[in-house]
């Protein structure tokens, strides 16, 4: 278990290297759709930051304040003041959810994280704003995913 910021970073190296680029929007939710993945399929957490339902989805607080000033540009890579360690299982998840959806769009990867039943669509309250989104849901839904 790591830091948004670590997955963000590798996240922006796979783009990097096949010379893509992607937004804001597009790695919140690779590193979400990972981390539920990672739930599903070896029943531990990929990254240790809270993840909250916020009005347009789930949203990992930490990594969006570091990377909200890019907007709709493409991101770089976040400094990091101490280097974390990713596993074989966690690097092998990263490329799989990078190979399986990192070519979709920032609007696509939305619809995904807000389908109804989704973790997000089962924690947000109109008008609230911060409410976190528990692991166990997280991994309840991705478990569900997996028996499609």
């Amino acid at each position: 278990m790591t830091s948004s910021i670590t997955v963000a970073n590798e996240f922006i190296n796979l783009a990097d290297e096949k010379e893509k680029s992607l937004t804001l929007m597009q790695v919140l939710k690779l590193v979400y759709i990972a981390h539920g993945w990672m739930l599903a399929l070896h029943e531990r957490p990929l990254i240790k930051d809270r993840i909250e339902a916020w009005q347009y989805g789930p949203v990992i607080p930490l990594l969006y304040k570091k990377l909200r000033h890019f907007r709709s540009n493409p991101v770089k890579k976040i400094k990091v003041y101490k280097k974390e360690y990713l596993d074989s299982d966690e690097m092998a998840m990263i490329r799989m959810i990078y190979d399986l959806y990192g070519h979709l769009s920032a609007l696509k990867l939305s619809s995904i994280t807000h389908k109804a039943g989704s973790p997000w669509d089962l924690t947000y309250e109109r008008g609230s704003f911060g409410i976190p989104i528990s692991n166990d849901l997280i991994q309840s839904h991705y478990e569900s995913l997996m028996d499609e």
